[in-house]
């Protein structure tokens, strides 16, 4: 019964167990926990202070971020800085869409798949002033990412340029808090 075609038959299914487990491209992949990265958004009881967090991470292409509003006090969004979102200036890569997940209220969610490599930066609609903004990454950056980000950093507010890691903080750390 150990027929040169069962024994290959077995050698493939074996080997496409394999590939599905480490996730070889082109071969179907198991879906991993950390697919989806959570981002805390919070602050202090008295609302004197809000973050995200992590406020700088790297992920890899075509996984997701989950931001839950874990604050009991305020309503938070993650938005994109898009034109498409109220003018603000471009500082995603040029490929990507923009995003706006609306007020999310204490204990919502909202998730977002990243496919295009590049740096994302992003804000809270009603804290931006108070220095709510965070840095992600996906892959690597994109080659105008730098002088993206130079050519409208005047167009934001001071706390909420002071609160963005730096490309290359979050390229080393992974994860910047």
């Amino acid at each position: 019964m150990n027929s040169p075609a069962l024994f290959r038959r077995r050698s493939f299914l074996l080997a496409s167990g394999v590939a599905a487990l480490i996730g070889v491209p082109g071969i179907g992949r198991l879906a991993r926990a950390e697919d989806v990265v959570d981002i805390t958004m919070a602050g202090t009881p008295n609302g004197s202070s809000v973050w995200f967090k992590p406020r700088g991470l790297l992920i890899q292409p075509g996984q997701s971020v989950r931001w839950i509003n874990r604050d009991s006090g305020n309503s938070h969004t993650s938005t994109a800085y898009h034109p498409a979102n109220f003018g603000k200036a471009l500082r995603i890569p040029r490929a990507a869409k923009s995003w706006d997940s609306g007020f999310l209220l204490p204990g919502e969610s909202y998730t977002l798949r990243f496919d295009v490599p590049g740096v994302y930066d992003y804000f809270c609609l009603p804290h931006e002033h108070a220095g709510m903004v965070a840095r992600l990454i996906v892959g690597e950056p994109d080659a105008d990412a730098q002088a993206l980000r130079q050519a409208s950093d005047g167009a934001l507010p001071p706390q909420a340029l002071a609160g963005f890691p730096t490309i290359e903080q979050v390229l080393a750390k992974r994860v910047v808090d």
